[in-house]
């Protein structure tokens, strides 16, 4: 359910059901009330073509993630996930597909979720996790019988699972409370059967909040191991520090690698880790003390060297992170893909010759090899599709010796399971069910030069799916979030629902986008967002508009959290877009690294000093710096509970637009975080309604008005 709140004197154009008037002082009243995702936009049923991509197909989407090649590369496990139109939530369940393509079966299915697939050194057990009996815990199959045992029965959620060499151990992350207390206040004692109000709480830590936790309270990330044949689970790293990310074990199974940051000035150092490893008795030693960030340890399987990552400290946006190989004992560093202009990630040895990795390359993700000397190869290409709304280019693999399995989607599918050793064979196809009978828009490609200084940009629109070339078609700009992430020519639900209802759908990757070199990253450093991404974004669609696709009076603009405050940004420097839609933005750059949970890291690597310093150089970035100047129809929609991009940002530009009197609605989303797709229902609801905010202000509701 989204919440509206609008200024004007009548809801009616929104939807056709009573609203609820509040009075709010003595000047003005909010229009408040509640509706669905099928209130939001409901095509009128002669315009509805069920063979084309309608709201309701997206509860039935399926796509593949985390796959696992078996130690004799002859099967995958895999997360199968799917939508549950009863419970508004994505399931994850654990398939097993065997490489040659012979059987595709589920090996945890349920209403209960299975992820996590890990497996024995030797083959004959998976372990996982789920939440079968309550909160997730730790269970081990025995793949022979299917018999399973819980392992942990552990107060919070275990990650990073990983077997020891020996077999004989998982060790795994997990939070411990911190008994912390600020003050020793005395309070007069209660009486008994008095009613008191609650605690006062206190917080005292710099990183106090995160999107989607809320506040937090004091805890720390720790490792354990826990025996495989069963037993208690054992904390084995100490201290107030976080031992987050991937473990690794050496071939004794005698240590554990992880990274750290275990400096007291931790929550101020947020790209700051080194590596560590930590025996079996809880001693821990440090490896590596570069500036920078090492993390993402893995040990080859002879023990001899450890593969991780690197990336310096310099205080900037982005920094390209490359993989390096040392000595076991943090001896003999080297860099093997320093000819690689792009960040590396996901690290698997094959044998002890050489290491698989991924990069971002234009819009799309591969997996290389390169050997020790550093003679490198393409693996795999198009790995995709485990994100359903937004065209965004995640996707994952996993590789045991020659045999690479990974996801793989298309621009009309989401991830399907793919392995490859010589030649690419593709093993499910989950969403023919949904997709065999439907037509979806065309995906094309489209690379111009933006007319503020002739940077190549690339980008891609997606047609109607009854494109007729005779036609002039309603455009809806999207741009993507971060500003350092990238899209592609991949399976979005969102965009394709655009399509659906006639539109042009057109997203670029503009300068500050990942995958095309660390200079391009980094041409928004302290200019995001500008009229350099701003210029980016216009000069495409002129070019759709010069092609003749392109109706140039119906123009739209839509974009979430980095995108959302470009197309802020936009309506301030123009008035072509006949509506927009701004999602999760930041409006204010002064309060937003104020209030946000982001800040520590923002403010260092996006600004030239503190908020009370360079008060011009956060304003002039700020959207609200030109809200003076927008006349065009604006849409906000925000999560209730999002600390990444607070409500107050998008109250402020409400407000703003209100006092200049532009049409406009604020649109909540009540327990939503950040991520405001993160159900089925939400993102069936935020796209409806970016739809019906669209249609209000077409050309031909208009005219009926």
């Amino acid at each position: 359910m989204f919440r509206f709140v609008s200024g004007n004197s009548s809801c009616g154009p929104v939807t056709s059901r009573p609203a609820t008037w509040l009075a709010i002082g003595a000047l003005t009243a909010l229009c408040s009330f509640t509706v669905s995702a099928q209130d939001a936009t409901a095509p009128d049923a002669d315009n509805t073509n069920s063979a084309h991509f309608q709201a309701e197909d997206i509860f039935n989407l399926e796509y593949a993630t985390d796959p696992q090649v078996s130690p004799d590369g002859k099967s995958v496990a895999y997360v199968r996930r799917s939508n549950d139109i009863m419970s508004d939530s994505t399931r994850s369940n654990i398939w097993l597909a065997t490489t040659d393509g012979k059987s595709h079966r589920p090996l945890l299915s349920s209403k209960k979720n299975y992820y996590s697939p890990r497996w024995s050194p030797d083959g004959k057990r998976l372990a996982y996790l789920s939440n079968e009996e309550g909160k997730p815990q730790l269970y081990i199959r025995w793949m022979d019988t299917g018999q399973t045992a819980l392992v942990t029965n552990v107060t919070s959620s275990p990650g990073s699972i990983t077997w020891s060499p020996d077999g004989k151990y998982i060790a795994f992350t997990m939070s411990v409370d911190a008994k912390e207390t600020p003050l020793k206040v005395n309070m007069p004692s209660k009486p008994k059967g008095a009613k008191w109000s609650p605690k006062f709480e206190y917080i005292t830590k710099a990183r106090y909040q995160a999107d989607g936790r809320g506040v937090l309270e004091p805890a720390y990330t720790h490792i354990f191991i826990v025996p495989t044949d069963g037993g208690t689970a054992r904390q084995l790293t100490s201290g107030n520090y976080h031992h987050r990310g991937s473990l690794s074990f050496s071939a004794d199974s005698q240590k554990i690698y992880f990274s750290a940051n275990r400096s007291d000035e931790w929550e101020y150092e947020p790209v700051e880790a080194d590596i560590f490893t930590v025996d079996m008795g809880g001693n821990i030693e440090q490896i590596t003390d570069f500036p920078g960030n090492e993390s993402s340890p893995v040990v080859s399987p002879d023990g001899e060297r450890v593969a991780y990552s690197r990336r310096d400290d310099k205080k900037l946006m982005y920094r390209n992170s490359y993989l390096y190989v040392m000595n076991a004992d943090g001896t003999e560093h080297k860099n093997l893909t320093k000819d690689i202009d792009n960040t590396v990630s996901n690290f698997h040895w094959k044998e002890n010759d050489g290491l698989y990795f991924q990069q971002a390359v234009r819009g799309m993700i591969q997996v290389d090899y390169t050997s020790l000397s550093g003679k490198k190869k393409t693996v795999a290409k198009g790995i995709s599709g485990t994100t359903l709304g937004r065209p965004y280019i995640f996707g994952t693999y996993h590789a045991v010796d020659d045999v690479v399995a990974y996801t793989k989607g298309r621009t009309d599918r989401p991830a399907d399971l793919f392995v490859t050793t010589r030649k690419e064979k593709q093993l499910t196809a989950l969403n023919e069910d949904v997709f065999g009978h439907k037509t979806l828009g065309e995906v094309k490609e489209i690379v111009y030069s933006s007319s503020i200084d002739g940077e190549e940009i690339q980008g891609w629109y997606i047609l109607p799916p009854d494109y007729d070339s005779s036609k002039k078609y309603p455009l809806i700009l999207e741009i993507h979030g971060g500003p350092n992430l990238a899209y592609g020519p991949v399976f979005t639900a969102e965009l394709q629902r655009m399509a659906a209802e006639g539109y042009i759908v057109f997203y670029d990757n503009h300068r500050g986008s990942t995958g095309y070199g660390e200079r391009f990253a980094l041409l928004l450093q302290g200019k995001y967002s500008s009229k350099y991404d701003f210029a980016d974004h216009m000069s495409g669609v002129d070019a759709l508009i010069d092609k003749g696709l392109v109706d140039p009076e119906q123009l739209y603009i839509t974009g979430g959290s980095a995108g959302g405050i470009a197309s802020a940004y936009a309506i301030g420097l123009t008035d072509r877009f006949k509506a927009a839609v701004v999602a999760k933005p930041v409006i204010n750059w002064l309060s937003k690294v104020l209030t946000a949970d982001s800040g520590l890291y923002q403010i260092p690597y996006q600004f030239p000093g503190m908020p009370w310093e360079e008060m011009e150089h956060y304003w002039q970035r700020s959207p609200l710096s030109l809200v003076g100047n927008v006349t065009t129809p604006t849409m906000l929609i925000t999560g209730a509970e999002d600390k990444r991009t607070p409500m107050s940002e998008t109250e402020q530009f409400y407000q703003a637009l209100k006092l200049q009197r532009v049409d406009t609605v604020l649109v909540k989303v009540p327990g939503s975080p950040h991520g405001i797709a993160g159900k089925p229902s939400r993102m069936i609801a935020k796209v409806e309604n970016i739809l019906a905010w669209f249609k209000k202000y077409s050309p031909s509701q208009q005219r009926e008005d």
